[in-house]
């Protein structure tokens, strides 16, 4: 054997052993994820920050209220290894798809988070005048204190409101529960998803006190939204929504619904109507007609904004900054 084939067979066998080690120590796959809505969405790309991107059912200006499922949804379903959504009472279309399509993945139902305030579901358009503090107590409900009550009652019912996100302490415990779920089925990655989880907690209470300097110029000023979303919203910040146009977008109001809720605006001086971007704005215009009150525009489920990490923080500080700016200009 010449000296230089030795060398070539020396060199060979000396590199075999790290190419073995390099294919025996690859990481195991990052699990496919899907979010049900955006705000979900957003929380879950907080957490996954840097170590991948999940998958979004409802895009666009889509709402769940209305949504049908794409055969791009069934598809992403069906590759998932976890499923986050609100719960029954929110996403009614994902009922079943899920029990077709996921079967393989791990559904989490994020309404059952530990530590979610909890506020029941109220009833009719025109809100009867309340104190703030006496009936969050009474409206809230933990989850941890109630999991046994609630074990055999299914959340379609309406016992709570479901627009759970539009509180950020209650974002912090979706967000705990998110990184709890991706780091038990990747721990791979879990470190990140911790220091994902403990960044998106400071940015979340960062946000809870912009908003509540927002807001704090318009507390006292009635107004009325489209529909029942921003329950969440009104007790974390102590602003007053009068009443709803509507208690759920699937129901259109009735001619004695409007009435109401027009004789409302003009007995509280309420200085805004706000529509949502997803639905047809003649309602508000209908309930507008003879008073001064203006309109505005509210999005809570984010139908204008970009999916993503830092969608949340723009929907709730575009929430926030839309009161302001149309209740101040009614004063």
């Amino acid at each position: 054997m010449s000296l230089k084939n030795s060398l070539l067979l020396t060199s060979s066998l000396l590199f075999a052993p790290t190419m073995l080690l390099t294919t025996g120590t690859a990481h195991a796959e990052v699990p496919n994820v899907v979010a049900s809505i955006k705000p979900i969405h957003s929380l879950v790309a907080s957490i996954m920050q840097g170590v991948g991107k999940p998958a979004l059912i409802v895009e666009g200006s889509a709402s769940p209220h209305t949504y049908s499922m794409k055969p791009s949804n069934a598809s992403a379903l069906q590759n998932a290894n976890i499923v986050f959504w609100v719960g029954h009472g929110l996403e009614a279309f994902l009922e079943k798809p899920l029990e077709s399509l996921g079967g393989g993945a791990k559904i989490v139902e994020l309404d059952d988070a530990p530590g979610l305030a909890k506020l029941k579901f109220r009833e009719g358009g025109a809100f009867e005048a309340h104190d703030d503090s006496d009936e969050h107590e009474a409206g809230a409900e933990s989850t941890e204190g109630h999991a046994h009550e609630e074990a055999g009652h299914h959340h379609g019912e309406g016992e709570f409101d479901m627009h759970l996100w539009l509180d950020p302490a209650n974002a912090k415990a979706m967000a705990a529960e998110i990184e709890k779920t991706l780091a038990a089925a990747d721990p791979d990655n879990a470190t990140t998803y911790k220091a994902n989880l403990d960044a998106l907690g400071t940015r979340l209470d960062a946000l809870d006190t912009k908003l509540v300097e927002t807001v704090a110029p318009i507390k006292d000023k009635p107004f009325i939204v489209f529909h029942d979303a921003y329950q969440y919203f009104e007790h974390r910040y102590n602003v007053k929504v009068a009443g709803s146009i509507t208690v759920s977008p699937e129901t259109l109001p009735g001619a004695a619904r409007l009435k109401q809720i027009h004789e409302k605006i003009v007995e509280l001086g309420a200085t805004c109507v706000f529509a949502e971007p997803q639905f047809e704005p003649k309602l508000v215009n209908v309930v507008l007609e003879g008073t001064p009150a203006k309109s505005g525009t509210l999005d809570p489920e984010a139908a204008t904004l970009d999916a993503g990490p830092d969608l949340y923080f723009q929907l709730m500080d575009g929430i926030g900054t839309s009161l302001k700016t149309c209740l101040s200009s009614g004063s």
